[in-house]
């Protein structure tokens, strides 16, 4: 018997203590009934773990899977989240996250259910996630062969003899980019580049056009999201820096840190190839 029947034979009885990315040790149900996702990658790995019809609640920004997350009540975004819908859902688990949530509603919420937090800021965080992720809901063994298909995945990625030096816009008006100690930061370092700003203090450090032209950067990458870059910014960019490569990349398989996992080692081997042939050209 797998982990998973033995949690599934028992029901909903019964409860166990588990310790979140935060340090907090919570008491939750052994074999959740009601679970609401707080954050949009969690709640892409929460199906893939065969949650769907234990889901009752999402943020209106968790898009994955499209079919099934439709279905489900929506409880405001990620940092304005309506708790008179969470009470209402009447969850017996809410999974969140550091950054992506409110701490006063997290505080708020963490009174009247069990609140299981995630604390992401590199792979090994993420991987370690989908594992805690999955013994919370009684997954263990689903998860933590994804998880291990993750790590895998990227330890195939070859190495460069020389880093690309990037930086890796997040938003436009003001200008701001990934710093240290952020998800992307990580990322980057995986599949061979340099953050050129990850030396400021703050983890999304706002930029001037003179800091960008001064870095001696290979790359210039402008993320989907949170700010949508598009073509038209990709040409601006060009415009005004002429010497330097412009990259339009997808945000999600760079920053999400669910499931979604499973798709960036070959994402980000493809983006590193068509750089380096970029810069190749140039030259």
């Amino acid at each position: 018997m797998t982990d998973e029947q033995g949690a599934q034979s028992s029901g909903a009885a019964g409860t166990k203590s588990v310790t979140d990315q935060m340090g907090r040790v919570i008491t939750v149900p052994a074999h959740p009934q009601r679970v609401i996702s707080l954050v949009p990658s969690q709640t892409e790995l929460l199906f893939d773990l065969g949650l769907d019809d234990l889901i009752v609640g999402v943020t209106k920004f968790c898009i994955y899977p499209a079919d099934k997350v439709r279905e489900k009540r929506r409880v405001g975004g990620t940092k304005q989240l309506q708790l008179d819908a969470i009470h209402q859902l009447q969850p017996d688990l809410i999974i969140g996250n550091k950054e992506e949530n409110c701490r006063d509603d997290i505080l708020e919420l963490a009174e009247s259910y069990p609140v299981w937090m995630s604390d992401i800021m590199t792979l090994d965080d993420a991987i370690d996630m989908i594992r805690r992720v999955g013994e919370v809901v009684a997954k263990r063994d689903t998860a933590n062969t994804l998880a291990h298909q993750i790590a895998s995945s990227f330890s195939e990625l070859p190495a460069l003899a020389r880093p690309l030096r990037v930086a890796y816009f997040i938003w436009r008006k003001p200008l701001m980019v990934a710093g240290a100690n952020t998800f992307i930061n990580d990322m980057l370092g995986r599949c061979g580049m340099a953050n050129a700003f990850a030396d400021r203090q703050r983890r999304y450090p706002e930029v001037s056009l003179e800091e960008v032209n001064a870095a001696g950067l290979d790359a210039i990458l402008l993320s989907s999201e949170p700010y949508p870059f598009r073509e038209k910014h990709r040409a601006a960019f060009t415009d005004q820096f002429p010497g330097t490569l412009v990259h339009l990349v997808d945000g999600e398989k760079m920053s999400w840190y669910g499931s979604r996992l499973r798709f960036a080692p070959s994402y980000m081997k493809d983006l590193i190839g068509r750089l380096q042939r970029r810069r190749h050209n140039s030259e």
